[in-house]
Parts: structure tokens; sequence; C-alpha cells
């Protein structure tokens, strides 16, 4: 499954602190004056009800996957993809998301070793009182072999990748080798969990071939994620997949 490891999360719900992770102060959990707009406009997000912040007991008889996606980040060109942050706004919407019914009954929290899958854990475990725990297998596809790539050329490589699951494009990893990794990782995860919710922070690529071999379909882009920042969710320990892509937030009208 990959080496992983337990990453403390700070009691205010700062993101772990690692050696290469730069802890923002917008990461902390505190009132915002610039809150998005909800995941329902008929409702308001609430932070969970007394007894639910730190969900160790789970009274379901079904437990359920969670498979997140980061948030927007920040593109900086000159840094290491896999070293990425969080957008201010990816950091708001993240905030949403933990405070939702929808994780409301967690009890184990997954990330891949990327900055931004970390930082994205961070707000949803400390938020649950809960560790942030990392798996390296739940990294998006490597490709390192070209960098960082302008967003057009990106999303060719990205439509080669899916379109030509057999095959290396450029030297990235073959799309058929990330679905059988993340698979594996996930399966160890699921098998390894304990009752309650279970949810993974990960990314848009690896997630939509996750989700395609979950529902026995081909390798298409026709899968992928609208934008960063959404969920799918599947029964355990199944897994059975519930709904496909949801945002975890509205994004911000423009001004």
């Amino acid at each position: 499954m990959g080496a992983s490891r337990t990453t403390r999360v700070h009691p205010k719900g700062f993101p772990p602190v690692l050696p290469w992770v730069r802890v923002p102060s917008a990461l902390a959990l505190r009132p915002s004056t610039r809150m998005l707009p909800t995941l329902s406009e008929s409702a308001e997000i609430q932070p969970p009800p007394a007894g639910r912040r730190f969900p160790f007991c789970h009274h379901h008889l079904m437990s359920t996957l969670i498979f997140v996606t980061h948030p927007e980040v920040v593109v900086d060109p000159a840094t290491e993809v896999k070293r990425w942050h969080l957008r201010d706004v990816g950091v708001e919407r993240m905030r949403l998301f933990a405070r939702s019914d929808v994780v409301g009954d967690v009890t184990a929290v997954w990330a891949s070793a990327e900055t931004k899958a970390i930082e994205a854990a961070g707000l949803l475990a400390g938020w649950l009182g809960l560790p942030v725990l990392t798996c390296e297998a739940l990294g998006e596809n490597d490709r390192s072999s070209t960098g960082y790539l302008p967003s057009g050329e990106f999303d060719k490589m990205a439509d080669a990748f899916f379109a030509r699951p057999e095959e290396s494009v450029r030297g990235w990893e073959r799309a058929v080798d990330a679905q059988a990794r993340i698979r594996t990782a996930v399966s160890g995860i699921i098998a390894d969990h304990r009752g309650g919710d279970l949810a993974i922070i990960a990314h848009g690529g690896v997630g939509t071939l996750l989700l395609c071999s979950f529902l026995e379909r081909p390798i298409s882009r026709a899968a992928d994620q609208p934008a960063q920042g959404y969920y799918w969710s599947a029964t355990l320990p199944g897994p059975k997949v519930v709904h496909g892509w949801r945002p975890i937030a509205q994004h911000p009208k423009p001004a």
C-alpha cells in the first residue's frame, strides 16, 4: 500500500506541520468575515451538534467512504507540483465542508503525502478532532517527466493520459498503473478501517481512476471531476458507489 504514517493535527485546526509544509495563517479554523456560499442556498452549514465533533462512536449499520479531492491551489511554476499549497478560496471551501453533515460521522482521515492534500485533510481532521494519516500511494499520477505544464498543454496531456491508459504519454505514469496503485492503497485502508465513515483526501486524476474501477467502467476522462474540490462516496465495506462527483462547497460568486 505504500508508506504511511500518522500526522498529529494542531488542536486549533491547523494542518500538520512537516518540514516542507508551510502553514498559512489562513488555515486556522477561526471565524471568517469572508465565508463562501454554503452547499445549499436553503440551509446554512452549522458546526456539528454536541457529541459529533469527535465521532469515535458510529451508530449506523453501514459506513461510507468519502473520496475528496483537494480544493483550489496556488499555481507556482517555480515550485514542485507536489509541494503546492491551497489558495485562500480552497481553504474557505474546505472549512465549510468540514462543518457539513457529509463528514459528520467520519472517524478516520487519510491523505496523500502531497502538501495540498495534507493541508486539506488537516482542516477536516482538525475540526473533527482526529489525526491525519498519510499514504504516499494515494498520490496523483506521476507527471515528473514533464513537470509543470501550462493549462492548455496540461489539458492535452490529460486527455491523452485517459484516452491511452496503457501507454506512458511523454513519460507520465500509465493510467492503468496509477489505477492499480490507488485501488490497492484504498483497499488496504478500507481493510484496516474499524468502523465509522472514512475520508480520503487526494487528487482528481487518481480519484477518477478509482471511481471508474469501482463502477467497473473503462478508464475515461468523461468521469473526471468538473474542478478541484469535489467528492464522491461509496458504501463500505463494498465498496459500492453511491454518487459521483459533488462539490465540497459552492464557489464564491464573482464580485
